[in-house]
């Protein structure tokens, strides 16, 4: 007779493996309610077709706030790439630069391989728009030829949204612009105003 046959019931390593099996499908299933437990905080940063994260950002305008979801380029690949090759972006939507460091004044951008006018705003350090410039397709093949947008200014960051939008906004120089991971100077400045005495 099979040691598995028929009345084969001498404990031993072979007849506890059941037990083990059972043990790791109770830690495979633990685990997977742990997985599921954590998804939203997993999930929280949505990913674009691109593959870049796609992020709240909301600007603080001195009539309204205005509510955005942006891309967000971080390396030197994604930035370099930015929105180029795209024929659509939608009216809430962006891309948003971001830098380690202060970016200097003659750190450009350029329209090379991008389909759609884009307006461009250059973020300081204070998280304050320090200057906007609209930005039109470049249609030669050769690089070198399409113009350079220079901010003028030193910045962190750049939002780059559809054409027009900033002026259909009222969305100026000076408002204040704040992402996840933004340090916050919108938040400490609408504390300061209202500070001010109650109407």
């Amino acid at each position: 007779m099979s040691r598995y046959g028929q009345g084969t019931e001498t404990p031993g390593p072979d007849t506890r493996r059941p037990q083990q099996g059972l043990g790791r499908v109770w830690l495979g299933i633990a685990g997977l309610v742990v997985l599921l437990a954590l998804s939203p905080a997993l999930l929280a940063e949505a990913r674009a077709p691109s593959g870049l994260a796609v992020v709240p950002l909301t600007v603080h305008a001195a009539e309204d706030v205005h509510r955005f979801e942006v891309e967000v380029a971080r390396t030197i690949p994604e930035r370099s790439r930015g929105l180029m090759e795209r024929d659509h972006l939608d009216e809430d939507a962006g891309m948003l630069f971001l830098y380690r460091d202060t970016q200097s004044p003659r750190n450009g951008f350029w329209m090379y391989r991008t389909l759609i006018p884009l307006d461009i705003a250059f973020i300081g350090e204070d998280e304050r728009i320090a200057a906007i410039f609209t930005m039109w397709p470049c249609g030669s093949a050769n690089p070198s030829e399409c113009p350079v947008t220079y901010p003028g200014v030193p910045y962190r960051a750049a939002l780059e949204v559809n054409a027009g939008l900033f002026e259909a906004w009222g969305i100026e120089e000076g408002d204040c612009v704040s992402w996840p991971g933004s340090v916050g100077h919108c938040l400490s400045s609408a504390a300061e105003e209202g500070k001010g005495p109650a109407e």
